[in-house]
């Protein structure tokens, strides 16, 4: 049992630090030649099965499985070497010579060790178990794993050498890789002159340990670092958007939106009208009336005034709709909702207000207002239209009253 117990604990310990590579979890997915590391971790898991296996039948003496479990132990040895020759190639991911020398000796390898124990079981020459069941070694078995020894000894060679030209924790990743080869050949030189010690088994699990912690997990921290400072570039890119946004939608004169703002929401709404979502919808066109003659006696200065004067009486009355300048004395606000009930009182009291500043000589905004009619109306621009007429023609009765002298009250 002491011996089948060193293959139970690396089988648990695979299990504990890699569940999530057997899982597939979007943790790892990002992790450089994935897939060539799980294939290599379900080759160091059958290894340890058929490890495992093998100390409970040799316990049992159960002959004919042992010696099948021992065939499939050899083959599984030389599909790990494999499976990590392929692994260290494809994430150190450089395009050389030493690269396809690599690649195709351990192929060959695995090649080599299955014909060697199909031979052998005509001719021992890598294993067989005497008339006691005592398992006994041939000169083959030396062979393969003096060919594992030079495998991991060129794996390690090769981290090495890339590991030279890069720096950092990209360095000391390299340098991990190498060391998994340093350990493999280590506990295999051992494995040959113990034959019965699970020595492999230990090697496996003290590399894989070392790829996890000092290669695996520091992939993963990387990964998350760089999604974390994309998703912080992201929300700055976001902000600055905002920021740039809102400028472009804000006037900067008045502080009510713009016109770039009214052309995006006349947008929406021709939309929500051809999709008939559009019942209540009033628009109110405004226009200062005199600023030409503020800005050629005053100056542009005080016909900016004039204009944020005109603007705050707009948005004083028209509390709950947006207000839009759409040119250098033109407004106009969508009107919907609470302002739309009470359009005509709101109205009301603006043209109130606008004949009490005749009267003292304040600004004077002329308003044209009319509702959406979903009979004739295909477009905001059609609403536009008649709110424009209606607003030059209030221009107009408001021009005559200055003009004739006559009582804004009458």
């Amino acid at each position: 049992m002491t011996y089948q117990s060193i293959g139970i604990i690396a089988v648990a310990v695979m299990i504990i630090i890699n569940s999530d590579i057997f899982r597939k979890t979007k943790s790892i997915h990002k992790i450089p030649a994935l897939k060539n590391y799980r294939a290599f971790l379900i080759g160091i898991f059958v290894y340890y099965i058929t490890d495992i296996l093998w100390g409970f039948l040799d316990d049992l003496r159960y002959m004919p499985l042992l010696y099948t479990d021992t065939v499939i132990y050899f083959i599984a040895m030389a599909m790990v070497v494999v499976l990590w020759s392929e692994f260290v190639i494809a994430y150190l991911n450089h395009k050389n010579v030493f690269r396809k020398i690599l690649l195709y000796s351990g192929r060959a390898f695995l090649v080599l060790a299955i014909v060697v124990i199909a031979i052998n079981i005509f001719n021992p020459i890598v294993f067989w178990f005497d008339e006691n069941g005592d398992y006994q070694t041939g000169w083959a078995r030396y062979l393969t794993l003096a060919i594992q020894v030079t495998m991991f000894s060129l794996t390690s060679l090769y981290a090495c050498y890339i590991a030279v030209k890069t720096k950092g924790k990209e360095k000391m990743r390299h340098i991990t890789i190498a060391a998994l080869g340093v350990v493999m050949v280590f506990f295999i030189a051992i494995q040959v002159h113990y034959p019965l010690l699970p020595l492999y088994s230990i090697g496996c699990m003290i590399g894989t340990c070392l790829l996890h912690s000092f290669v695996i997990e520091d992939e993963k921290q990387e990964y998350w670092r760089e999604l974390d400072e994309a998703y912080t570039r992201e929300q700055q890119r976001r902000a600055e958007l905002g920021e740039a946004k809102r400028k472009a939608y804000t006037d900067p004169l008045t502080g009510v939106k713009s016109k770039s703002a009214y052309i995006e929401i006349e947008s929406e709404l021709d939309s929500r009208i051809a999709g008939g979502k559009v019942t209540a919808l009033a628009i109110a066109i405004f226009d200062i009336n005199d600023l030409k003659v503020v800005n050629d006696t005053k100056g542009h200065e005080e016909g900016d005034k004039f204009i944020k004067s005109g603007c705050m009486l707009i948005c004083n009355h028209f509390k709950h709709s947006p207000v839009f300048r759409i040119g250098g004395d033109e407004f106009i606000a969508i009107i919907e909702g609470r302002d739309y009930e009470n359009r005509d009182e709101i109205k009301s009291a603006f043209e109130k207000a606008i004949l009490k500043n005749m009267r003292t000589h304040d600004v004077v905004v002329s308003i044209g207002m009319t509702e959406y009619n979903k009979e004739h109306d295909r477009t905001v621009g059609d609403i536009f239209g008649r709110a424009d007429k209606l607003m030059y023609s209030n221009k107009q009765v408001l021009k005559d009253i200055a003009k004739g002298g006559n009582n804004p009250d009458n």
